[in-house]
């Protein structure tokens, strides 16, 4: 082996001029998440946020988590100015269930080759799933990995910090029977589940831009890539006038996996399933893929993103705050004393 001929980081797959291309490019996206927290611009060694004042015990949440293989779909679809905002969702989401207010968010996107034009769309979506949950985008990383993905591939991930006084966390201890389950409908199938969906569709062989009539005359494609839906600012929204005993978000698992996990020992949910709005993705989904009922139910969200727990007496309240803040919101159960933290009636 001839040791003499130098070699660069070039050589090696990796374009730092391409970093700082898309770096700059994603400058005019990041600018638009900027909040009183901010304390810095992005670029530095560490994202600097200042605490909000008072609070008599501040409570910091955090989230992380990424969009499943939904990635691949962006991928094939060459679309890719809306993935982040599903990376930001998977985050806020959970975290508002906490009753936490979002402060800011930071990315991490893997790419076999740093194209500078397709990393700032995908943080132009991250961007404005910033603006909708009110995080500001205070950092993040893109890492180049020639040879161990292939050019074309990405990965995208995420984390989020909140906060929230100790004294206003959502305490599902105060859970009582006859309290009143609403549900928040989804955007469609959000961002689990999509092996299961690529299989059931091939997705890498089939024509995403055929039309469905069952999809409203819109295409396959453009319905599975439809972005998670960010519940934050409606849920502060009713935070702020209604006592909420608990908030689920329905995420990979399903109804089955989700909804008891908000719910306290001695308590179960009872759930109508006639009265949940399945949407016509699910259903076709179902159909294409001969997929047990069950299964739909304990792996999708089926058209309920997220649930929540309120008195019976607040319901109305909750309902009407809720549809006030853009959530067309409808009751779907009630909480009764139970072993069983969760069924369909």
């Amino acid at each position: 082996m001839n040791n003499s001929q130098s070699k660069s980081y070039a050589d090696a797959g990796v374009d730092i001029t391409a970093g700082y291309k898309a770096v700059e490019l994603m400058k005019k996206h990041i600018a638009r998440t900027r909040n009183e927290g901010c304390l810095d611009d992005v670029g530095g060694f560490g994202g600097c946020f200042g605490l909000p004042t008072g609070m008599k015990e501040p409570v910091l949440v955090s989230g992380t988590d990424g969009c499943g293989t939904k990635v691949k779909l962006a991928i094939l679809m060459d679309k890719h100015d809306t993935i982040g905002i599903d990376a930001v969702a998977m985050c806020v989401n959970d975290i508002i269930c906490v009753g936490a207010k979002p402060l800011f968010f930071l990315d991490y996107i893997a790419c076999g080759k740093n194209i500078p034009e397709k990393i700032a769309e995908i943080v132009k979506g991250v961007a404005e799933g910033c603006v909708q949950s009110g995080a500001a985008l205070i950092g993040g990383e893109t890492a180049e990995h020639p040879g161990l993905m292939p050019t074309h591939d990405y990965d995208l991930a995420g984390f989020a910090v909140g906060i929230v006084d100790k004294a206003e966390i959502i305490d599902n201890k105060t859970m009582q029977e006859g309290d009143v389950v609403i549900a928040l409908p989804s955007s469609g199938v959000h961002s689990n589940g999509f092996s299961l969906v690529r299989k059931v569709f091939d997705i890498e062989n089939c024509d995403l831009n055929k039309i469905y009539d069952e999809l409203g005359g819109k295409s396959i494609g453009e319905t599975l890539l439809t972005p998670t839906r960010i519940y934050v600012k409606p849920v502060l929204a009713l935070l702020e006038k209604v006592n909420v005993r608990a908030i689920s978000h329905i995420t990979g698992g399903g109804f089955y996996e989700n909804i008891p996990r908000s719910i306290p020992d001695g308590f179960g949910a009872e759930i109508e399933k006639s009265a949940i709005k399945v949407l016509p993705i699910f259903e076709l989904l179902q159909k294409v893929g001969n997929i047990p009922e069950r299964d739909m139910y304990n792996t999708y969200n089926m058209g309920v993103g997220m649930s929540i727990v309120v008195a019976k007496e607040d319901a109305e309240k909750a309902i009407e705050i809720l549809k006030n803040n853009g959530e067309d919101a409808y009751i779907i159960g009630k909480i009764v004393k139970s072993h069983e933290k969760f069924k369909f009636v």
